[in-house]
C-alpha cells in the first residue's frame, strides 16, 4: 500500500491520528525536508527507510514505488495533499500499475492560519466564499485561462493565496486592478510558518501588503489572506438564533434574537 499522507501545517501534533499510524507502520517514508519539518518523522518507525524527496524527480520517487512492491510506503506531503500536493500524477501511476493506494487528508495551512489568527473566514454579511489560488511565476503555464488573480478579485470575497510571496509588489498590484472588488483598505493577514517555530503574523491592509511582506522577509511557507472577514463584527448567525428552526430544533417566532452589537466585547 502507498499512503499519501498530509503532514499538516508543520506542528508535530497537527498530523491526523490516521496519518501518524500510517507513519508508524511504514517500511518506507518519502518526505520533502524543504517543506515538512523533520519533527514529523518522529512518528515513523525507527527502522523505516527514509528518503528525502527535496532533491528527487518524480521518476526517482516512482522508482522507489516500483522497487518495493510489497512495502508499506508513506509519501509524506505538507499540509493537505489535495492542495498543491502534486499527488495526482503519482495516483495515476498507482492506477496504471495496479498498486493499492490511499490518500490520508491533512490539516491545511489555510485552516492553521485561520486558527493562529483566531478568526473565522466565513462571516455572515462579510464573506461566505473562499477562493484558494496562487500567483503564477515559473508555473504560469499550469494556470488555466480565466483563473488569474486579477479575474478572481472582481468577486471581492475571501481569497487565500498559497506560494505567492516571492514578488510582493506584483502580488499587491494584481490584487488592486481597476476591476478589483478590493481596495487599499481591505484587511490582509500574513501568516509565516503557521504552527511552526518562528511563526509570525501581521494584520495589515492591502495597500501595505508589499511593504509588510518585505518587512517580514516572508518565505515560501507564507499564507496571505485577503478578506473583510478578518476584521468584521459578525451579524448573529441564523443557526443558533432562538427563532430559527432546523431539523434538530424548532424555533420560536416570539423569541427575539440577540443583537450581536449588544454583546460584551
Amino acid at each position: 500500500m502507498i499512503s499519501f499522507v498530509g503532514a499538516g501545517p508543520g506542528a508535530y501534533d497537527l498530523i491526523t491520528l490516521r496519518g501518524a499510524k500510517r507513519l508508524a507502520d511504514a517500511n518506507i517514508v518519502i518526505w520533502a525536508s524543504s517543506l515538512v519539518p523533520e519533527e514529523l518523522l518522529s512518528h515513523a518507525h525507527p527502522n523505516a527507510l527514509v528518503y528525502d524527496s527535496s532533491t528527487m524527480t518524480l521518476e526517482e520517487v516512482l522508482s522507489i514505488y516500483q522497487d518495493h512492491q510489497d512495502a508499506a510506503i508513506v509519501r509524506l506531503h505538507s499540509g493537505d495533499p489535495s492542495l498543491y500536493g502534486a499527488i495526482q500524477e503519482q495516483i495515476d501511476w498507482c492506477v496504471d500499475n495496479h498498486r493499492d493506494f490511499e490518500v490520508v487528508p491533512g490539516v491545511s495551512s489555510l485552516a492553521a492560519s485561520a486558527a493562529v489568527l483566531g478568526r473565522e473566514l466565513t462571516i455572515p454579511g462579510a464573506s461566505q466564499s473562499i477562493i484558494i489560488t496562487r500567483m503564477a511565476s515559473r508555473t504560469r503555464q499550469s494556470v488555466p485561462e480565466g483563473e488569474s488573480i486579477e479575474e478572481f478579485t472582481s468577486h471581492g470575497c475571501t481569497m487565500a493565496l498559497f506560494l505567492s510571496t516571492t514578488r510582493p509588489s506584483a502580488l499587491q498590484n494584481k490584487l488592486l486592478t481597476p476591476s478589483s472588488g478590493y481596495t487599499i483598505d481591505t484587511p490582509v493577514a500574513i501568516v509565516v510558518r503557521a504552527t511552526q517555530p518562528g511563526e509570525r503574523t501581521s494584520l495589515t491592509t492591502l495597500g501595505n501588503l508589499a511593504k509588510e511582506l518585505h518587512r517580514l522577509k516572508a518565505s515560501k511557507t507564507t499564507m496571505v489572506i485577503v478578506s473583510e472577514a478578518l476584521t468584521a463584527r459578525p451579524r448573529r448567525s441564523h443557526l443558533y438564533s432562538p427563532s430559527f428552526s432546523h431539523s434538530h430544533r424548532r424555533g420560536s417566532p416570539h423569541k427575539d434574537a440577540i443583537n450581536m452589537n449588544d454583546l460584551p466585547m
